[in-house]
């Protein structure tokens, strides 16, 4: 049992109990037995072990697991094998690799202070001289001591918690890279909301404009959430960006990334799902490919006059990884003027609809009529249906929002509107890329933006 789990912090009543395992390192046994009862006296319950050496008490705290594990060292600096401080430093060494690094009291026949300070000086957290040592002062320097080797492992385990929360942001950041796009008319909006409440998961985006004015776009999403896809997905973008640098045809980036999928994934039934977003030079058309993956909304228009559909699936290829023929073929879609494409993963289409939240929603959230009137085989209230968003709900709320207020920040609002029609956080990972164009005739410098829904305001939303 860890000392943790049995102090009651500060106390100074000699009577209360303290459950904890002391490592007694002590060769001569008339001592051994006075500090023995010096902690009968004091009421303090232990587990009392013994060792009549140095080299026996190294042994006995290198034992590995919590099994053995020792919360206190009750050490004499009079010892066979070790006198004086060389006693602390190997104990103190040897108790850095236990399981929980255990509290150190030495014990001195020395009355003057200079010694028992050196050796906390050296390491050790507390001592006491024999022979001016009772029950009471025994026992609190027993609390005292575990409880500063418990605040010490809190400390320990909250620093560890910041590098890994450190290393898990600069793993997000490579999941949200900045786009290269020098075309100031080329508007880039993208946004990622982890699954469950987390911080990790394994869709990826980006977008890279090439010397020659075309501009390619990639969303994926691999199968599965947590470090390893994360890992996983992070790869593939670092990947599909070096291929689009390297000037490799936009119809050969996914057989090549394909082949990197294979080599790095974990498990051979791991496969990725993914839309490639071509725009011409001219920007008067995009070609699409998708890899098993869901077909993007297509949004045209002045503003205003936003119109939003849904481009068919027709020329959907299998996903990345999966063992069956065929290849990847685009969908070219001509365009007239300004446009967007919004690409996003099935995180969104897949959230659930809470009837709680959809009696409750304002006029600002999602026009719900319209919903009802999109999904297919809608009949009476939203909550009496399938509760799942669903392809044709996200297109009516994502038209909605665009009636309402216009394409700058889209991608938030439409995250935000969905996680409030689920209740909560998402179950699967959810991102989103708009790429688009404000057209030729105009001013109009193109909307960039880049969000990470991992703040206290959206834990609280």
């Amino acid at each position: 049992m860890s000392s943790g789990d049995v102090l009651q912090t500060g106390s100074e009543d000699p009577a209360e109990d303290v459950v904890a395992v002391v490592l007694l390192v002590e060769d001569d046994d008339a001592d051994a037995l006075l500090v023995t009862e010096l902690l009968d006296d004091a009421g303090v319950e232990v587990e009392l072990r013994r060792a009549r050496t140095v080299a026996e008490a190294e042994e006995a705290l290198d034992m590995p697991g919590p099994v053995g594990s020792v919360d206190c060292v009750l050490l004499d600096l009079g010892l066979p094998d070790a006198v004086g401080l060389t006693t602390v430093q190997r104990l103190r060494a040897v108790a850095e690799r236990a399981w929980d690094l255990p509290a150190l009291v030495v014990l001195t026949g020395h009355a003057g202070v200079d010694q028992g300070l050196a050796a906390v000086a050296a390491g050790a957290d507390d001592y006491l001289v024999k022979g001016e040592t009772d029950s009471g002062l025994l026992g609190r320097s027993l609390r005292y001591a575990l409880q500063r080797r418990r605040s010490a492992a809190q400390q320990r385990a909250l620093y560890r918690s910041e590098v890994r929360a450190e290393e898990t942001a600069r793993l997000e950041r490579a999941l949200l890279p900045t786009p290269l796009v020098t075309d100031d008319k080329v508007s880039v909006m993208v946004g990622y909301l982890p699954g469950g409440g987390g911080l990790l998961g394994g869709d990826f985006f980006d977008t890279v404009e090439r010397a020659d004015g075309t501009v390619l776009s990639v969303v994926g999403d691999v199968a599965g959430h947590g470090p390893d896809e994360a890992a996983l997905g992070a790869t593939l973008r670092t990947a599909w960006r070096t291929l689009v640098l390297t000037g490799t045809s936009p119809q050969d980036i996914l057989g090549h990334l394909e082949r990197v999928l294979v080599t790095e994934r974990a498990r051979p039934e791991v496969f990725v799902t993914l839309c490639q977003v071509v725009v011409a030079p001219d920007r008067g058309s995009v070609d699409v490919y998708l890899a098993g993956h869901l077909p993007p909304l297509l949004i045209t228009g002045p503003v205003g006059q936003v119109r939003c559909d849904a481009l068919p699936p027709t020329r959907r290829g299998r996903a990345l990884g999966v063992p069956v023929d065929g290849g990847w073929e685009p969908d070219r879609v001509r365009l007239d003027g300004p446009f967007a494409l919004m690409v996003y993963t099935d995180g969104l289409v897949e959230a659930e609809v809470a009837a709680a939240e959809v009696d409750g929603l304002g006029k600002d959230a999602v026009g719900l009529a319209t919903m009802r009137a999109a999904e297919p085989g809608a009949i009476g209230p939203l909550r009496e249906r399938v509760p799942r968003l669903g392809q044709s709900g996200l297109h009516a709320l994502v038209s909605d929002d665009l009636q309402r207020h216009g394409i700058v920040g889209v991608v938030e609002r439409v995250l935000r509107q969905v996680r409030v029609l689920h209740g909560g956080p998402l179950t699967d990972d959810a991102a989103v890329l708009v790429v688009g164009w404000t057209g030729r005739d105009n001013d109009i410098v193109g909307e960039r933006s880049s969000m990470l829904a991992d703040s206290a305001e959206w834990a609280r939303a």
